[in-house]
């Protein structure tokens, strides 16, 4: 009889048989990071070097994950949030992701920050084939599920974005003579390449190129260079603190060309104020999350609810930084993600959920933006919008794109 109860089985799937029965068939999955009370996930984050004013995001997500606690946890399991500096030092993230691995056990790593360091351990999680999910940054190398199952990003890619600032200054600036700073890593030359392929026969128009390490003290030579070439156009490739530099030495030399800033540094609080806003006017950038400085979206209920989060949760924050809100969504694409995985909380599982997401909202998401992946695309956002600094504020302006569409 045995035998033949395998056998029958076999023959059809878990789920039909617990349908037809009602009968709790299945059994809980685990691998290293998960039992049945507790889910470990690894992260790092540079809370001291030049990338600092990243940190927030660090704050924002185990504050985040201390809310999911208290709520009752993931499918009753506690989420015990690792977080570790590296100060955006890959020889750094390389010893700390070790120890996550290794030691700690981690069920998967989650949104470790910045390209550099990323790609520092790129090749050793997906040799260890332990999840790196939603990293946050925007390289497209994140998005190459064939030579890397064990890695997917969350925001949209450099080189799309790249490719949409390139479009627009061909479509609106006359005689565009272009100044590029870039920082000199592969954060810098994916931005680089995809906007070379978006001015495609005209990338000739970049009359300058320049670069910058994350050792230097200031970009102050480089934006003199940029201003002696003759460009009337500057797409500024850079971090917040050397972003901000960047705009504020402009000003202190009257220079005043077309700009345009990468997002990663179009935070208000962490960017634009240390760059003076007034300094900032006519900046131009591209968005997909609702910018908190942005008027329009103080009667949103997804601001509201954030806001409510953030007074409880994270009093005394600086509400004005867009870095919060970044933590915030991607904590809540991976709460999603396990909630999925039910009981089975095994690495695979855990991959196989991410890459099956159809159109899900994610809050604090531009509206009209949702979040989708397949086994063959790990781009889970894949849209922006482009918006110009006026005021104290990012202004949206045009339709949302992406590199197909703009």
């Amino acid at each position: 009889m045995k035998t033949n109860r395998r056998t029958f089985l076999g023959g059809v799937s878990t789920a039909a048989v617990l349908s037809a029965s009602g009968v709790a068939l299945a059994q809980k999955k685990y691998d290293d990071g998960a039992t049945d009370k507790e889910i470990k996930i690894g992260h790092t984050n540079p809370y001291s070097g030049p990338a600092s004013s990243y940190g927030v995001i660090g704050k924002g997500e185990e504050a985040y994950w201390k809310s999911v606690n208290e709520r009752g946890g993931i499918n009753g399991r506690m989420v015990k949030f690792i977080t570790l500096d590296d100060g955006y030092s890959p020889p750094k993230t390389v010893e700390l992701v070790r120890q996550l691995v290794e030691q700690e056990k981690v069920l998967c790593l989650f949104n470790t920050l910045g390209t550099p360091t990323n790609t520092a351990i790129h090749r050793y999680m997906n040799q260890k084939k332990v999840p790196m999910l939603y990293v946050a940054t925007g390289a497209s190398k994140w998005g190459k599920p064939k030579e890397f199952p064990w890695t997917m990003g969350y925001q949209p890619d450099y080189h799309t974005e790249a490719v949409i600032y390139a479009k627009h200054i061909l479509a609106t600036v006359k005689d565009a003579k272009i100044g590029v700073l870039m920082q000199n890593d592969d954060y810098g030359k994916d931005y680089w390449e995809g906007f070379k392929d978006g001015l495609g026969k005209d990338v000739n128009k970049v009359v300058k190129h320049v670069t910058y390490e994350t050792t230097d003290p200031t970009v102050d030579s480089q934006i003199i260079q940029l201003k002696d070439s003759g460009a009337n156009v500057f797409f500024n490739i850079s971090i917040p603190k050397f972003a901000a530099q960047a705009i504020r030495k402009a000003a202190d030399i009257g220079w005043k060309p077309v700009s345009y800033l990468n997002n990663v540094s179009s935070s208000v609080a962490s960017t634009l104020k240390p760059a003076g806003l007034e300094n900032s006017q006519g900046q131009i950038t591209a968005l997909w999350l609702m910018d908190p400085t942005d008027k329009q979206w103080n009667e949103n209920a997804e601001m509201k609810a954030w806001r409510a989060w953030m007074n409880k949760y994270m009093p005394g924050a600086n509400q004005d930084d867009g870095n919060y809100i970044y933590a915030y969504s991607a904590c809540y694409l991976m709460e999603q993600t396990l909630k999925k995985c039910g009981d089975t909380l095994t690495r695979e599982n855990v991959m196989r959920q991410a890459a099956n997401i159809q159109k899900l909202r994610v809050p604090l998401l531009l509206p009209g933006i949702t979040v989708s992946t397949s086994p063959t695309d790990f781009y889970p956002v894949q849209s922006v919008q482009l918006a110009t600094f006026k005021g104290e504020t990012w202004n949206l302006f045009g339709d949302i794109m992406s590199a197909e569409g703009s």
